[in-house]
């Protein structure tokens, strides 16, 4: 009973234990930083949470960001899992909801029920993140430019194709505007709670998806496939494996679900396409799956978390007169913290020459 109860706490010390004092000095971190501008930390970090959980309301819009947040970190995890770094994911985003939206101006005025143009825009939608990510891989495998690289010049790209796209041929009647494109009509808008802006078929969707990805990097062939492909490459390919094709095929799954993902802000949360309608949550998704270390719930928790400080975030400048970016100074600190102590913990492993994680 002692050995058990000393191997619980050994797991608990190496794993729980460094999260918990990642967390510890991030928040150490900003309120040196909220101490530095003349703000009190914990009457900052009180209306966060207030912004975040002060009603019903607060609650759900906190959701909103997290289903999208949470689909694309999802996304992120196997393209991560494959060993690339799809910085393009931005992008892809963008022209999911380009995409979904050039479908829906296109049956707009058709006579096929709502549901159907909504999951036709949707498959469209996941079409366009595709096609986007397809430009990445291929960048990536048969030209020898980096994805980093590569991804980065295409959310460029993806940019200013909506912003094109928003002021000249789906301008609003007469000027274009910064406000987007002009609203569809209600009933294409996905149904949300009443007297709320969230939809519990966003909730749904993330539950779905996130159990395919559990299942397919979990039990599948394919995923093995990518996680031996992202362990060692050349390993991968002497054991026959068509690493070329593995490694499209998780940035093709990575950008239709970050397609999807646009879809949403397009089809449930704004019902137009707006300038960078992606809100940066494909950058917000890397620093997720960052902190979710390979974990599919790790990363539903953190992108929670993230979503609750981007909307207590709002409440800073109303109540305190601080930026509202300071929610953002938390969040890279948490990555920040987290890759230390996980950089600490590896060193002491290696002197104890104990395999990390068990490995």
């Amino acid at each position: 009973m002692k050995k058990i109860l000393q191997a619980i706490l050994s797991k608990f010390s190496s794993s729980t234990l460094f999260s918990l004092a990642g967390f510890v000095g991030a928040l150490i971190f900003t309120s040196l930083v909220l101490l530095l501008v003349g703000a009190q930390p914990g009457l900052t970090f009180q209306k966060m949470l207030q912004g975040a959980f002060g009603d019903s309301v607060k609650i759900a819009n906190g959701l909103v960001v997290w289903a999208p947040l949470s689909l694309i970190a999802g996304a992120l995890l196997v393209t991560f899992a494959a060993g690339l770094w799809n910085l393009g994911v931005e992008g892809q985003i963008m022209l999911g909801a380009i995409f979904t939206t050039w479908m829906m101006r296109m049956l707009e005025s058709s006579l096929l029920h709502p549901i159907l143009i909504i999951v036709l825009s949707s498959l469209f939608g996941m079409l366009g993140g595709m096609l986007w990510a397809s430009l990445t891989g291929i960048l990536r495998l048969y030209g020898g430019v980096s994805e980093i690289f590569a991804g980065v010049g295409l959310n460029f790209v993806a940019t200013a194709l909506s912003l094109w796209l928003i002021f000249g041929p789906w301008k609003r009647p007469g000027v274009g505007s910064m406000s987007g494109t002009e609203p569809f009509d209600q009933r294409l808008w996905l149904a949300t709670i009443p007297g709320y802006r969230l939809s519990i078929w966003s909730l749904i969707l993330v539950v779905m998806i996130f159990t395919g990805l559990i299942f397919l990097m979990q039990k599948t062939r394919f995923g093995i496939q990518v996680k031996a492909v992202g362990k060692n490459l050349e390993a991968a390919r002497l054991m026959g494996i068509r690493t070329n094709m593995v490694m499209m095929q998780a940035m093709l799954l990575c950008g239709g679900i970050a397609g999807l993902a646009g879809t949403l802000q397009v089809v449930a949360v704004y019902h137009r396409l707006i300038p960078s309608i992606s809100s940066g949550y494909g950058f917000l998704a890397m620093l997720v799956a960052m902190l979710a270390n390979n974990n599919f719930f790790g990363a539903l928790l953190v992108a929670y978390l993230f979503s609750i400080l981007n909307i207590g975030g709002i409440q800073l400048p109303i109540d305190l007169h601080l930026d509202s970016t300071l929610s953002g100074v938390l969040q890279a600190a948490f990555v920040l913290f987290f890759l230390i102590m996980n950089g600490i913990k590896q060193r002491l492993t290696e002197k104890k020459g104990i395999p990390t994680d068990g490995k």
